[in-house]
């Protein structure tokens, strides 16, 4: 009961504070003027934190959705960069590429001979490899024949080994069954060129003792078993060894084309008028003769085979 009394006790005085006040306001206004006055700042104070929070949300929001888009424009600019170093690597190559079949289209064959370009597609060279040989894309639709040699610019690079329909395989001046007579350039002593396998000097076999070979010399094929035209470009003497054990120099050469990095290469091709000429001379080559010369001659055509 005392509890209730102080309650209603306490509401019949605040209810005679809110008359009283409520009276002296109609009769001086002053409550009215003071609410005018600092009702707009206490409702600033009141609302300023939720404007900030409200600022700063807004500003996260425009921010992320800024990076976002920031974050879409460099993985387009990247695309769009390694789109162009590629474009830009294609047409480097194509440019390289180009400027060495210009230069192949000014390659001049021996006389009566005719040449065509091909590409390297496949090579099958070192240790691992049967035989030192590449694989280039012309074959016999292209008229391509067993037995053609096989040029760079610098110089031999072998013969066509097998020809098939679109594709050929050309064994190299280095492969161990390779032989190719040559002269040298300046002292003109001749001697068989064999292949000892890739990356091993070629050797210069059945030179005299007394036969004049420099180092440095250029050795240029002579022509004798008639599949390589004469004069080609075939090796250079780097290494000279004297026996007195043997009636041959022991001499090494190195071959003037970097097989593995070969990327083109030309066919050679007997114009017709000439491949019939040689067809002749093969047959009165083949004549049985008497005299050592004749073995000599037969030995040196079958080098090549």
């Amino acid at each position: 009961m005392r509890g209730l009394k102080k309650i209603a006790a306490i509401i019949v005085a605040c209810l005679f504070v809110y008359l009283s006040l409520f009276t002296w306001n109609l009769r001086t206004g002053h409550l009215d003027a003071l609410s005018s006055h600092t009702g707009l700042d206490i409702a600033g104070v009141v609302l300023k934190p939720g404007i900030w929070v409200a600022e700063q949300v807004s500003g996260f929001w425009h921010r992320y959705i800024y990076l976002v888009g920031l974050k879409q424009d460099n993985d387009t600019l990247r695309t769009e960069a390694a789109e162009l170093r590629r474009t830009n690597m294609l047409m480097g190559a194509q440019a390289r590429s180009a400027a060495r079949l210009e230069s192949l289209f000014g390659f001049r064959p021996p006389e009566k001979w005719t040449f065509s370009g091909a590409r390297v597609i496949g090579q099958r060279m070192g240790p691992a490899g049967v035989l030192d040989t590449m694989v280039v894309d012309k074959g016999k639709a292209s008229g391509v024949t067993d037995d053609m040699p096989v040029v760079s610019l610098k110089g031999l690079v072998g013969r066509i080994l097998r020809s098939g329909t679109t594709t050929s395989t050309v064994l190299l001046l280095t492969d161990p069954n390779s032989r190719i007579a040559v002269i040298g350039a300046h002292n003109r002593s001749p001697g068989m060129l064999s292949g000892q396998g890739y990356g091993a000097p070629l050797q210069l076999r059945y030179v005299n003792q007394n036969a004049d070979v420099d180092p440095g010399e250029l050795l240029l094929s002579s022509g004798l078993s008639g599949i390589y035209p004469k004069g080609l470009p075939v090796a250079k003497v780097t290494k000279i060894r004297r026996s007195d054990i043997s009636l041959f120099l022991t001499v090494e050469a190195a071959p003037l084309v970097d097989m593995a990095g070969l990327e083109e290469i030309l066919l050679l091709n007997r114009e017709p008028e000439a491949a019939v000429e040689a067809g002749t001379g093969d047959v009165a080559e083949r004549q049985p003769e008497s005299g050592p010369e004749a073995g000599k001659e037969d030995a040196s055509g079958a080098a090549d085979q």
